[in-house]
């Protein structure tokens, strides 16, 4: 008996080696893919190739103002500003007298203030006039690398940790207080309607929303 139970045994350990190759076979499968994903978005890739515009400029610096402590304080003074233009409207308005050159003074400040973006944006663009062409390369591990005619610029996710997205582009800030680098991504320099959200994806991955 002891001899039977002997030979028996064999028979069965081939049969239970095969079931546990096929169980590791089926965890590999499952597992599998979401091994791949994360492969997948370290390798994405976005490309841009414009012309810069003064709109451009302007809505980046707009975006720099939002964010910025100097542009916080703008924000303040022209709305104190504007509050005594109209103080000193009404007020000359139900004495019948004529506004006095402080007040002229006031609104020429709070029209300065306003339109600052836009004076400060044709700086810009006529010194991006010289470089030419803009192709930009946006990747997930590397950064935003820039080429124009003359220059080779790559700007690493460190350098410009945080972002803000307008209807017509993304601006990349620097983190001091004052953002005072930053790197233009016009969307209708992107080649396709999709890739805005793909490059919006890579900016949620390796920045933060400013």
């Amino acid at each position: 008996m002891i001899e039977g139970q002997g030979t028996a045994q064999p028979q069965e350990l081939p049969q239970q080696e095969s079931r546990e190759q096929e169980s590791r076979e089926s965890e590999a499968h499952v597992q599998e893919p979401h091994a791949q994903e994360p492969r997948g978005q370290a390798g994405d890739t976005v490309e841009l190739e414009y012309l810069p515009t003064v709109a451009d400029y302007t809505s980046a610096l707009k975006a720099r103002r939002r964010v910025s402590r100097a542009g916080r304080i703008q924000r303040r003074f022209l709305i104190a500003l504007g509050f005594l233009v109209v103080m000193a409207v009404v007020s000359a308005t139900i004495s019948g007298e004529t506004p006095d050159f402080s007040t002229v003074w006031v609104v020429l400040c709070v029209l300065l203030i306003w339109f600052m973006p836009w004076l400060q944006a044709r700086q810009f663009h006529r010194i991006s006039q010289q470089r030419g062409t803009f192709r930009v390369t946006v990747t997930d591990a590397a950064g935003v690398s820039m080429a124009t005619d003359n220059t080779t610029v790559t700007v690493d996710w460190a350098a410009q940790p945080r972002y803000h997205e307008r209807p017509d582009l993304f601006v990349l800030l620097s983190a001091d207080k004052n953002a005072s680098c930053f790197t233009v991504l016009p969307k209708r320099a992107l080649r396709t309607p999709e890739d805005v959200d793909r490059l919006r994806a890579i900016l949620d991955r390796r920045t933060t929303r400013a």
